[in-house]
């Protein structure tokens, strides 16, 4: 329960991609999330939260040579 805050931070989802006129189902390229994060507003809020929620994806492990992860 130590992420409930993210449930309640996103009240609108999809809302950054239609704001940068991105498909929903492509990813924002990280440049235009960066511009969009220096400014203000409501967009800059929701590019910022992105941003952060971006760096709690854990990272793919690739197969070892052993073949396990």
């Amino acid at each position: 329960m130590a992420k409930q805050w993210i449930k309640s931070a996103i009240k609108h989802p999809g809302a950054l991609h239609r704001q940068l006129k991105v498909p929903a189902g492509q990813k924002i390229p990280q440049k235009k999330l960066s511009a969009a994060a220096a400014k203000g507003g409501t967009l800059g809020r929701r590019a910022r939260l992105a941003q952060t929620l971006a760096g709690f994806h854990a990272k793919e492990k690739s197969p070892s040579s052993s073949g396990t992860y």
